[in-house]
């Protein structure tokens, strides 16, 4: 993550054996505090994980001295990005593993790094975390593309196809296109069908606003259902049974759409998030530092279960994994479901293996198709027509509407007369 290094790192160390105002502390954001003494907190920031975002240091002759600012732990302080030796720094870090032969980089909360030098208050008006609000003083500032163009150079001076994957939590679609004009980053996490709730308007929304913002840019949309910091979205989908029908037809609804298509780990075994931990066991800072009134991510990070009828699931050689799998996932092991043709592994193994096939899908262009209230319904050409019933009740499709061709996948059982089940999506194509 480029916001921040270790405090372990060996600049932020320096910088805490240098003096105020030193080449040291310019590479980090520290501040005076406010107060008599400077006892407060430079302003009223907080941590992405719970509390401020301040720690006050102690100087080298032992006195209380400036305050470091720390968007995420007191253990990740914040770098200044104002800094040339910081951007220098990082763009050497870049060809170095450029010419070790690296295909590119994921960039944590890429939306970060840059921050209003003037450090107003939040003051209420804007939130520490979640999709940023444009005019946030430390999220999706504008300056931040200056140092994106600036890998961008670094990236297209070597020889090949190199790519940039962004981490943006925005709130629209159009500052989202920002980070991937032609000049800054190649793709991004596109998180907008991540928050649409299962509801069919607001993801024909979320994919509409999203296939428009960033065509305006020459980019190709992505879409995300889960991902390390959300819960697992079957159980966002309802648990149970439903949640897991519906998970089953959003993977179809993922794979037909124009563009990338990410998977987060375990969800193609249809892992539930795992809420029944322990205290003492969870990991997350987010549950440390709000002492559990946050339950942070620890649930939807539990690894993920291979083999085997108990815990841990042929999980790392150890057999403790960091995080205690539910005993129920024997069930859904790796091993459990590859030769089950009606689990969601193989599911999902299908669905890639079409998306391959099928010239209709990948990049490209789709167009919707009016079936149905609680229906989304889209072809893509050649002869592809995709159908979700977001309802819960059985929908059907006019006949007139299906391709010329057969049902190639459908996430549950569906009447070839074109009656869809609640919950359910299905795949036509053309013999």
């Amino acid at each position: 993550m480029p916001n921040h290094t270790s405090s372990e790192h060996a600049w932020f160390r320096a910088a805490l054996a240098a003096p105020p105002g030193s080449e040291e502390r310019a590479r980090y954001i520290f501040r005076g505090g406010r107060g008599p003494g400077g006892e407060t907190p430079p302003n009223d920031w907080g941590s992405n994980f719970g509390g401020r975002a301040w720690t006050r240091v102690t100087e080298p002759d032992g006195s209380p001295g400036q305050w470091y600012l720390h968007l995420f732990a007191p253990g990740q302080p914040d770098l200044n990005w104002t800094n040339d030796e910081v951007r220098e720094e990082f763009e050497s870090i870049l060809r170095y593993w450029f010419n070790r032969g690296v295909d590119g980089f994921r960039i944590d909360v890429a939306h970060g790094l840059s921050k209003d030098p003037e450090m107003p208050d939040l003051a209420g008006n804007f939130a520490v975390s979640g999709p940023a609000i444009e005019g946030h003083p430390y999220w999706d500032r504008d300056e931040v593309h200056d140092v994106y163009r600036g890998w961008r150079r670094v990236s297209d001076s070597y020889p090949g196809d190199r790519t940039f994957i962004a981490e943006v939590w925005v709130q629209k679609p159009e500052r989202l296109a920002l980070y991937l004009r032609p000049e800054e980053l190649h793709t991004a996490f596109n998180f907008s069908l991540l928050l649409a709730p299962w509801d069919a308007e607001s993801m024909r929304t979320a994919i509409d606003e999203t296939i428009e913002a960033l065509a305006k840019v020459g980019a190709p949309p992505t879409w995300v259902l889960s991902n390390h910091d959300v819960v697992r979205h079957l159980t966002r989908y309802g648990g149970g049974e439903l949640g897991r029908r519906r998970a089953r037809a959003a993977a179809l609804l993922l794979f037909a759409l124009p563009g990338g298509a990410y998977v987060y780990q375990g969800e193609e075994l249809g892992l539930p998030e795992v809420t029944e931990l322990p205290d003492k066991i969870r990991k997350d800072p987010i549950f440390v530092r709000t002492s559990g009134a946050d339950r942070g991510r620890d649930g939807c990070r539990v690894p993920v279960p291979w083999s085997g009828a108990k815990p841990p699931f042929g999980f790392g050689p150890s057999g403790e994994p960091w995080l205690p799998q539910p005993e129920e996932w024997a069930a859904l092991t790796v091993a459990q479901q590859a030769s089950d043709p009606s689990s969601m592994l193989t599911l999902y193994r299908d669905a890639l293996a079409l998306r391959r096939k099928l010239p209709a899908l990948g990049d490209g262009q789709m167009a919707w198709i009016e079936a149905g209230h609680d229906l989304l319904a889209f072809r893509r050409e050649p002869g592809f027509m995709c159908v979700v019933n977001l309802g819960d009740k059985p929908a059907h499709v006019a006949r007139e509407l299906l391709p010329e061709g057969t049902i190639v996948l459908a996430s549950g059982p569906v009447d070839a007369g074109g009656e869809i089940p609640g919950a359910t999506a299905a795949w036509y194509a053309q013999d």
